[in-house]
C-alpha cells in the first residue's frame, strides 16, 4: 500500500474517534440485557401495625424520569424544596397499598387512593386501626388516612400541608386527631427578588474561630432570607378524621414539633433570627418551647443561639440544651442533654454529657439527672425501673450502654457492655422494642419483665448469620433463641409475640429471592406470607461467591466475586476483571479484618450497581475490602496510598492465582470516596490499565476542615492532604480515566467544581480522560435516562480501554 495514502487513512481514522474538547450528545443506552436489569421490578416496602396484627405493603416505583428531576427546585439552607408543592424535591415515594393479616392471609389493595399516589410519611395511629400518610400532588401536599378495617383511605385536608423542613404531623394518643403542619391561609405571592442590590453582602469574623466543613445551598444574602421564610413558615393545626381542621398557635418557622404521649402538649422548635450564611438551618439560632395542646403558651425550654462555632473533632457538639424529646414511657415528661465539656472532645473530662428532666405541668426547674463518660448518643425508655443509655466516643471508637432507674435519674448508671464498634465480631445485637399505649416505641419485655431480646447481625469470618438471643439483665446472660442457617441468609423483622416466640423474618438464599415469613421459634416452624415475583430472574446462571484474602501484612480481606455464566476459572481464558470499592479507616487490624456480608443473599442489584457488567463478559470484584488502619502515628491517612495499592495488589493477585483475572486487563471504580480512591489508585499504582470515578473529590485543599474521618484540618497536616489528593499529581496519570459527576451535587465537599477541575488538571498534563456532567442530578443518580447513560459510559470505557486494550 502506498505509504502516503496509509498516513491518510490513518489520520483519517484518528480525526474520526477523537473526541472534541466539549461536546454535546444525545442520552445513550447500554445493551438490552442491561436495561433488563435497570427496569427490574422493585420489592414493596413492609410496615407491621403497632398492634402486630396487620402488615401494609407499599409498593414502590421505577426510576423517575428526567422531566421528574427538572422541576423547578429552591435551593437555601442547606436544603432543596420544591416551592410548588411546599415540600422535598428529589424525595421518595410509594405508589399503592395493600394491606393484610400478619399471617399473609385476607391480602386486599387500598381503595379509594388518590390518581397517580405519591405517598410517603406512612404512620399508623397508636392503637392500629389507621394509617396516615401524605399524597404529594400537582398543587401540593394532601394529608390522608386510611380506614384498616374497610381497606379505604380518604383525604383529610387540601393542598396545604407545609413540609418544606421534614416534620409534618403527629397522631394524638386517642388515634382521633392529628396535628400538621400547614401553610399559613394569607401567606400571599413569594417575595420577587430585587432587579437592583440595595448594597453588599458582607461577612465579618472578629478574632474568633469559626471553623466550618463545607456545605451546599446555603443563604446568600437578604433576599435568600425573605424566600426561606415566605416557605418555611408554618401554622399548627390540628384535625379529626371527619376532616374538620382547626389552627393552633401561630405562624413560624417551625424546625420540628411533636406531641407528648398523653397528648396534652406540644414541644414546638422554632428557627429564630439572625440567619447564618455559612451553616445549614440545622445550626440557627433556635428555640425550644412547651405550647398545650391548644396552642396556649407553657413554657420557653431553652434558647440556643446560631452554631457558626464549634470546637473541632467528630466528638464535638454545641452548649446548651440538645436532643429535647418527650419521654417515651411516660405522659408527659421531657428530656434533654447538655455538654459537660463544653462541646469540646480535646478537653480532658470526667464526664462529658448530662440528662435532665422536666415533668409537666413544667413549672418547676430541671432535675439533673446521671452523666455520661462518652458523647450521649440516645435513650430508650422501657418503664420507670429500668431504660438503657447509649454512649460513644469516636476517637477511640468505644461505645457503651448502661442501664439507670428513670424514677431515680440521679442515681447513676449500671454499665451493661463496652466495646468498640470495629468489632464486628463481638456485636451482640439490638434490644427490641415494641408499641406501648401512647403509640411510643418501649424496650420489649417477656411476661414477667425479667428478660428482653436482642436481635442481630451475627457478623462472622463465614460471614453474617442472624440471630435472636435471649438478654437475660438480672443477671447479664444470654441465651440463643436462633440463629440463621446455610444455604440460606434470613434475618428477624419484628418479634411480634415474644411469648410464644413469633417473628417475622426475611429469608433468602442464593437461588430464593427475598420474601417475608412467620418464624415459630419453638417449633422451628417457618410460613411463607409474601410471594413476591422474582426481579432478577435473568442472573440465575450468574455465579456468585465470597472471596478471602490476605493482605501483605496479613489484614485479612475479603469480597463478592460475580463471574458471568458459564466461566469456568483455570479452564477458560482469565476475565477483563472489575474492581468496586469504597475505603474504611480501622484503627486496629482486628476490625479491618473481619468480614462483612455473606455468601448466602440473593443477587439483587441496585440500578446503577457495577455487577451488571457481569452480563457483558466481565468478572466483578464487588464490595472488596479496602481497610485504612491507624499505624504507628494513630492516624489512618497518613499511609493512606501505601495502604490502598496493597489492598488492591492483594486482590488482583488472588484472582490471577485463582484463574479468574487477567492482569494485562483490570479496571476500577467506585463513587463518592471510592472515586477518590480509583483516582488515588490510577495515579498511584500499575495495576490498573483504566478507571471510573462516579461523584468524587479531588482536591482535599477544597475540604480544608477535615473529610470523612480525618479530623486534622488542612494547615495540621498539610502533607497529608496533598499526598491523598489526586489533584496534586495529575502529572502521574498515566492510564485514562473516565469522571462521572452529579451537575447539581449538593454532598458535603463533593462539590461538581471537583470534577471539573481535575479533568482540566489531568488534560493539561495530556492524559486520556472523559468528563460526563449528568443535568439534574445530585450525589447519586436517579432518573432513568442518567442510569442508562452512566452504564453506557462505563461500558464503553471498559470495553475500550480494558476488555479491548491493544
Amino acid at each position: 500500500m502506498n505509504k502516503i495514502f496509509f498516513l491518510s487513512l490513518l489520520f483519517l481514522f484518528f480525526l474520526h474517534h477523537q473526541a472534541p474538547a466539549q461536546a454535546e450528545m444525545a442520552y445513550q443506552e447500554p445493551p438490552a440485557s442491561i436495561i433488563e436489569l435497570v427496569d427490574a421490578p422493585t420489592t414493596p416496602s413492609m410496615s407491621i401495625s403497632p398492634r402486630n396484627n396487620r402488615i401494609l405493603l407499599m409498593e414502590n416505583p421505577g426510576l423517575p424520569t428526567l422531566e421528574d428531576l427538572a422541576v423547578e427546585e429552591l435551593r437555601l439552607g442547606g436544603i432543596r424544596f420544591d416551592p410548588r408543592t411546599n415540600g422535598p424535591s428529589r424525595g421518595w415515594h410509594h405508589t399503592g397499598l395493600m394491606l393484610m393479616d400478619i399471617d399473609g392471609s385476607n391480602e386486599r389493595p387500598v381503595s379509594g387512593l388518590p390518581e397517580n399516589p405519591r405517598l410517603r410519611n406512612i404512620s399508623w395511629s397508636p392503637d392500629g386501626q389507621k394509617v396516615a400518610f401524605l399524597h404529594t400532588g400537582e398543587d401540593g401536599i394532601e394529608l390522608w388516612w386510611l380506614d384498616v378495617a374497610t381497606a379505604h383511605a380518604r383525604a383529610l385536608t387540601g393542598p396545604v400541608v407545609n413540609a418544606v423542613l421534614g416534620n409534618t404531623f403527629n397522631w394524638l394518643s386517642d388515634s382521633e386527631t392529628i396535628v400538621y403542619t400547614a401553610i399559613p391561609a394569607d401567606r400571599g405571592e413569594a417575595p420577587e427578588r430585587p432587579r437592583v442590590a440595595t448594597g453588599p453582602v458582607i461577612q465579618e469574623s472578629v478574632g474568633r474561630r469559626a471553623a466550618v466543613r463545607t456545605f451546599q445551598d446555603l443563604l446568600g444574602d437578604a433576599h435568600d432570607e425573605a424566600i426561606f421564610d415566605h416557605y418555611t413558615t408554618a401554622h399548627l393545626h390540628q384535625t379529626d378524621l371527619e376532616g374538620n381542621s382547626t389552627p393552633i398557635w401561630k405562624p413560624a418557622v417551625i424546625w420540628s414539633f411533636n406531641v407528648s404521649p398523653d397528648g396534652q402538649y406540644i414541644r414546638v422548635t422554632t428557627l429564630q433570627k439572625p440567619y447564618s450564611y455559612i451553616v445549614p438551618f440545622s445550626r440557627f439560632a433556635h428555640r425550644y418551647e412547651v405550647i398545650d395542646i391548644e396552642g396556649n403558651p407553657v413554657r420557653v425550654i431553652a434558647d440556643i443561639p446560631v452554631t457558626e462555632e464549634m470546637p473541632r473533632g467528630f466528638g464535638a457538639t454545641r452548649e446548651g440544651a440538645r436532643s429535647i424529646s418527650w419521654r417515651n414511657d411516660a405522659p408527659a415528661t421531657l428530656y434533654w442533654v447538655e455538654a459537660l465539656d463544653g462541646g469540646d472532645p480535646n478537653t480532658k473530662a470526667e464526664f462529658r454529657d448530662q440528662v435532665f428532666f422536666m415533668e409537666a405541668p413544667f413549672q418547676e426547674e430541671a432535675v439533673a439527672g446521671f452523666k455520661t463518660n462518652y458523647r450521649y448518643s440516645g435513650i430508650t425508655w422501657g418503664n420507670d425501673d429500668f431504660a438503657l443509655v447509649n454512649e460513644f466516643w469516636r476517637p477511640t471508637r468505644m461505645a457503651k450502654m448502661s442501664s439507670f432507674h428513670p424514677a431515680d435519674p440521679a442515681a447513676g448508671l449500671t454499665l451493661i457492655r463496652e466495646r468498640s464498634v470495629e468489632d464486628r465480631y463481638g456485636d451482640p445485637g439490638n434490644l427490641q422494642t415494641t408499641t406501648n399505649e401512647y403509640g411510643r416505641s418501649v424496650l420489649m419485655f417477656d411476661r414477667n419483665g425479667r428478660d428482653l431480646f436482642l436481635v442481630g447481625q451475627g457478623a462472622s469470618p463465614e460471614g453474617n448469620r442472624p440471630f435472636v438471643d435471649i438478654y437475660h439483665f438480672h443477671t447479664d446472660q444470654t441465651t440463643r433463641l436462633w440463629r440463621s442457617e446455610a444455604p440460606h441468609y434470613e434475618q428477624a423483622m419484628r418479634i411480634i409475640d415474644p411469648d410464644r416466640r413469633l417473628v417475622i423474618t426475611r429469608r433468602e438464599s442464593v437461588e430464593e429471592h427475598p420474601n417475608f415469613y412467620l418464624r415459630d421459634l419453638r417449633n422451628d416452624q417457618v410460613t411463607q406470607i409474601t410471594d413476591f415475583p422474582e426481579p432478577f430472574p435473568q442472573l440465575r446462571e450468574l455465579h456468585k461467591e465470597m472471596i478471602h484474602y490476605e493482605r501483605e501484612d496479613g489484614i485479612p480481606l475479603s469480597g463478592e466475586l460475580f463471574l458471568p455464566p458459564g466461566f469456568t476459572p483455570g479452564t477458560d481464558e482469565p476475565l477483563p476483571t472489575i474492581f468496586w470499592a469504597y475505603p474504611r479507616e480501622f484503627l486496629t487490624t482486628d476490625g479491618a479484618g473481619q468480614v462483612s456480608g455473606s455468601p448466602y443473599t440473593y443477587t439483587r442489584l441496585g440500578s446503577t450497581s457495577i455487577v451488571m457488567l457481569t452480563t457483558q463478559g466481565y468478572a466483578v470484584l464487588n464490595n472488596a475490602s479496602f481497610p485504612i488502619v491507624a499505624g504507628d502515628t494513630g492516624e489512618p491517612n497518613d499511609t493512606f496510598v501505601e495502604q490502598l495499592v496493597a489492598n488492591a495488589e492483594a486482590g488482583i493477585n488472588h484472582l490471577i492465582d485463582m484463574g479468574v483475572t487477567d492482569p494485562e486487563r483490570v479496571g476500577v471504580s467506585g463513587h463518592s470516596y471510592g472515586a477518590f480512591m480509583t483516582a488515588n489508585l490510577l495515579t498511584h499504582s500499575d495495576v490498573f490499565v483504566a478507571g471510573v470515578a462516579r461523584s468524587g473529590a479531588y482536591n482535599r485543599t477544597l475540604t480544608p476542615f477535615g473529610f470523612q474521618l480525618e479530623e486534622r484540618t488542612y494547615w495540621q497536616a498539610p502533607e497529608v492532604y496533598n499526598a491523598m489528593s489526586p489533584f496534586m499529581h495529575a502529572d502521574k496519570m498515566e492510564v485514562p480515566m473516565l469522571l462521572i459527576h452529579g451537575a447539581d451535587d449538593n454532598n458535603s465537599g463533593t462539590f461538581p467544581m471537583q470534577s471539573e477541575r481535575y479533568y482540566d488538571a489531568l488534560r493539561g498534563h495530556g492524559a486520556t480522560v472523559r468528563l460526563v456532567m449528568l443535568p439534574h442530578e445530585s450525589h447519586g443518580y436517579r432518573a432513568r435516562e442518567s442510569v442508562l447513560h452512566m452504564h453506557w459510559e462505563w461500558l464503553e470505557w471498559f470495553d475500550r480501554y480494558v476488555k479491548n486494550r491493544e
